[in-house]
C-alpha cells in the first residue's frame, strides 16, 4: 500500500505538514511513502505541464491512501491547495485513492471545514472519502495523541479500503 501526504500550506515545512505526517503515520502504522509539500512546487503550479507538478500529481494519483491537509484560511482550505487539486481530472484524477481530509485552525469555530469544504472537492476528483474529515487546533499540531480517537475509530475502515483500492 502506497501512502502519501499532500499539504497545502503556503509555508514550506509547516505545522500542517507535520500534523499530516503524524496522521498518515498513525493511520498506516508507518511513515508515508511520499510527501508533497505543495509550496515547494512554486510557480509551476500556475500553468499546465510543469514537470515537477506532473510528478507530484502522478505520485498522489497512484497512491492508495492520501492525507490531504490544509490550514484554515478565510474559513476554507488554502488557495495553493486548490491550485494543486485543479491539476487532477474531474471525476477520475483520484480514482482508486482513499483520501483523508485534514485541516488545522486556531480555534474550534471552523471544525466542520474539512467535512464541508475539503471533502467535496476530493470526492469531485474521484477519491473515496470513507471517514469524516478531521480538524485539529494548531496548538496541538505536534501532539500525536490528538489523533487517538480518530485513528481508533477510522483506521480499520480506511486501511481496509486502501488495501483493496482498484484503479480506474
Amino acid at each position: 500500500m502506497q501512502v502519501a501526504v499532500v499539504t497545502g500550506n503556503p509555508k514550506v515545512g509547516s505545522r500542517t505538514l507535520d500534523a499530516a505526517i503524524v496522521l498518515a503515520s498513525r493511520l498506516a502504522g508507518r511513515a508515508p511513502d511520499h510527501v508533497v509539500d505543495v509550496a515547494t512546487l512554486g510557480p509551476g503550479l500556475l500553468g499546465w505541464g510543469d514537470p515537477a507538478v506532473e510528478v507530484a500529481v502522478d505520485t498522489v494519483a497512484s497512491s492508495d491512501l492520501v492525507v490531504v491537509a490544509s490550514p484554515t484560511f478565510k474559513a476554507t482550505y488554502s488557495g495553493i491547495l486548490k491550485v494543486f487539486l485543479d491539476q487532477f481530472a474531474t471525476g477520475s484524477g483520484l480514482a482508486g485513492v482513499v483520501a483523508v481530509p485534514l485541516m488545522l485552525g486556531a480555534g474550534p469555530a471552523h471544525a466542520l471545514a474539512p467535512e464541508l469544504l475539503l471533502r467535496p472537492v476530493l470526492v469531485e476528483l474521484g477519491a473515496t472519502v470513507v471517514a469524516p474529515g478531521t480538524y485539529l487546533q494548531e496548538s496541538r499540531y505536534d501532539d500525536p495523541s490528538a489523533f487517538d480517537t480518530y485513528v481508533a475509530r477510522w483506521a480499520p475502515s480506511v486501511l481496509a479500503l486502501a488495501d483493496s483500492a482498484v484503479r480506474a
